[in-house]
């Protein structure tokens, strides 16, 4: 009888044991995210004031990254994003090709710009603070920023989707740019909408 239950026992446990490796790695790979660029489902947009009247917008066209989030521990997210800098349209020729030279982003000298997160705090089940490291310019600073869960689920393709957005405000002279724009126009709006596909 005792021989009975030591069996039952043991079994149970390595059966127990095997169930939650099993799901641990699971929630491993459901966690990882590959930003959906071939759908364009991703888009990184900037914008600026024109002389204090109105606003020029703008965008990279070119960018790639991943990121990590599960609901159940989402202030372990991790996100990478690199953009190709030579990539920005303005939907104007002449001012891309100044945009793109030594007044501004000097591209050919500093071809990549990137986000690297250190932190993600989560407030609520949708709203959080990023911390990381932007680099622009050759330059790499700390920044933080508020980002917004858009959603998460299947999709139509078998797959499954996870969605982000966040906005930050950067100061031009920051990251050695010091073209004279006029007082209204010494920050740059960065928008980053990001929709990625489980991997």
């Amino acid at each position: 009888m005792k021989k009975t239950l030591l069996t039952t026992v043991l079994t149970t446990t390595l059966l127990a044991s095997s169930v939650f490796a099993t799901l641990a790695s699971s929630n491993v790979n459901a966690a990882d995210y590959k930003v959906d660029i071939e759908g364009a489902h991703a888009f990184v947009q900037f914008k600026i004031k024109h002389l204090g009247y109105s606003w020029l917008l703008g965008r990279f066209n070119s960018f790639d990254g991943d990121f990590s989030y599960d609901a159940n521990t989402p202030n372990q997210a991790k996100i990478n994003i690199e953009i190709d800098t030579a990539s920005l349209d303005s939907n104007h020729a002449d001012r891309d090709k100044h945009l793109k030279g030594k007044d501004f982003l000097n591209v050919s000298s500093f071809p990549k710009a990137s986000f690297t997160s250190q932190s993600i705090k989560f407030t609520d089940e949708e709203n959080a603070v990023v911390t990381g490291e932007f680099t622009l310019k050759g330059v790499t600073k700390t920044i933080s920023f508020p980002v917004v869960k858009i959603g998460e689920g299947q999709d139509p393709w078998g797959g499954y989707r996870a969605g982000f957005s966040g906005t930050t405000s950067l100061k031009l002279s920051d990251y050695n740019i010091s073209y004279n724009l006029g007082p209204a126009s010494t920050h740059v709006e960065m928008a980053l909408h990001i929709e990625g596909i489980r991997i």
